[in-house]
């Protein structure tokens, strides 16, 4: 019985956020709902009060968003060793991007089609539509990549306005148009240029370590202070949800809507995580997946557990180099890039997330702003940080992206705390097999290296890399976790 009792304690203890975030949920809920039978007629300033607490909440979430994904993005492409493994490091490049393009791809295929969002009552508030055609879209998410001020990018991002004469007699030849730099993050802009600065980090070699050094540990301050301010998600969650009970005209039915919604995300997430992954595995290396990912079993059950797959790391490094027999040099080097930039779970979610959102309000997206929303989706699940609820900080970013307010972020609230767990899962399933699909297309480099350093041991120049694998960097890797 003591036993239970401790097992108990610990289970309560090892998730007691979850729980908070849960009851934050279920109180905001109440609350909402209670303030509603008083009066059902609010005023914009009274639900302001209600929802100001989320709003610093919200606050919190928006400030860490630019020092926590730049400098992850910076060391993830700076740490590749261009010269001895840039094909080793292509490789796992090109699997990460294109399963996340499928899995953004596969959900905003499977929303537009089941279309959750449609049956719940849209919020009051309404968003400020831009004179915009898709042209011109496309044209400032180009621009966008480039911007001209880094710093201003930070703030600001490029947006085109068309301004229509004042005569009656016009066609679409006499449309003028304006572009101008407003207020919003230009996310894709600095995720462009950290990409770039980080290559060049890697192409100097040593004479860039110590500002590699710099931003490594300027990603651990930055998740450290990300993880404090998700600690306090469970009261910000409360009143941002209570506040959106109040605005909706219908909530019974805006909740009803996020079961469509739930199994909208767990649908995309199946069929990408037991379907298009394993169908890519067994293309690429001519073998039945199953007992490959049967040996994943203890890494998907943390990462169900911890909804962290940077905390799920040295489990997957354990399974993948124990069970499957994949070279450490494989997981060592492709794991961490993995951990940091291959979010298809989560890439995937953020694109169903912001379509159901837009359906909820009663917005049409056009083709524009679902290519926006695809591009923003991947770019942000990039840079999102492998621990638990990270995503609500890269959600906001999608929703901006298209014009919806950041407040909306609320409505998937209720189930996001679930959700999470299954797409941390995806994320660390497509970690493992991008680890032996890169293991099995590099066996002729790596064995010519092994070749390599045996003849340099026998002349006495070297020391073999199965000595360093079997005890040096063990020792090292240990250490630095």
């Amino acid at each position: 019985m003591k036993m239970n009792k401790n097992s108990v304690k610990k289970v309560l203890k090892d998730n007691a956020l979850t729980l908070a975030t849960l009851a934050g949920v279920l109180i905001g809920i109440i609350l909402g709902v209670c303030l509603r039978t008083r009066d059902e007629s609010y005023t914009k300033r009274e639900v302001m009060y209600v929802k100001f607490l989320g709003s610093l909440f919200l606050n919190m979430l928006k400030s860490i968003i630019i020092p926590l994904i730049i400098p992850s993005l910076i060391v993830a492409v700076g740490s590749l060793d261009l010269k001895l493994s840039g094909k080793v490091g292509a490789r796992g490049i090109v699997y990460y991007m294109s399963t996340t393009i499928c899995a953004v791809i596969l959900g905003i295929i499977l929303v537009t089609t089941i279309q959750p969002g449609n049956d719940a009552e849209p919020i009051e508030k309404k968003v400020n539509e831009r004179n915009i055609t898709t042209e011109d879209t496309l044209m400032d998410l180009v621009r966008n990549l480039f911007p001209p001020n880094i710093i201003e990018a930070s703030t600001k991002q490029v947006t085109t306005d068309l301004i229509y004469p004042n005569n009656e007699t016009w066609d679409k030849r006499d449309w003028n148009f304006k572009t101008s730099m407003k207020d919003n993050t230009n996310i894709l802009g600095l995720v462009v240029f950290s990409l770039v600065f980080g290559v060049a980090i890697a192409a100097v070699g040593e004479d860039g370590k110590p500002i590699l050094n710099f931003f490594s540990s300027l990603v651990s301050v930055m998740m450290k202070v990300t993880s404090w301010v998700i600690t306090i998600a469970p009261v910000g969650v409360l009143f941002l949800v209570a506040g959106s009970v109040i605005e909706m005209k219908n909530p019974a039915k805006t909740f009803a809507s996020l079961g469509y919604y739930f199994a909208t995300v767990i649908i995309g997430l199946g069929i990408h995580g037991l379907l298009v992954l394993p169908i890519i595995f067994s293309i690429v290396t001519r073998s039945l997946p199953f007992k490959y990912i049967g040996n994943m079993a203890n890494a998907l059950a943390t990462a169900f557990g911890t909804a962290s797959s940077s905390a799920t790391l040295p489990v997957t490094m354990n399974a993948l180099e124990e069970k499957n027999n994949i070279d450490p040099r494989i997981t060592r080097f492709i794991l961490p890039i993995g951990a940091t930039i291959n979010m298809d779970g989560t890439a995937l979610y953020e694109a169903v997330a912001a379509i159901f959102i837009a359906q909820v309000r009663g917005i049409t997206l056009d083709a524009g702003k679902i290519v926006a929303i695809s591009i923003t989706a991947t770019a942000a699940s990039i840079g999102a940080a492998g621990i638990p609820q990270a995503g609500l900080v890269t959600m906001v970013m999608v929703l901006q992206t298209v014009g919806l307010p950041s407040t909306d972020v609320a409505l998937i609230l209720a189930v996001d705390w679930l959700l999470d767990r299954f797409r941390t899962a995806i994320n660390v399933l497509g970690d493992a097999l991008g680890a032996g699909i890169v293991y099995h297309l590099s066996k002729a480099e790596l064995a010519s290296m092994d070749q390599q350093e045996r003849m340099a041991v026998e002349n006495g120049n070297g020391t073999s890399m199965q000595e360093i694998t079997n005890g040096q960097v063990n020792k090292a890797y240990e250490e630095k976790l």
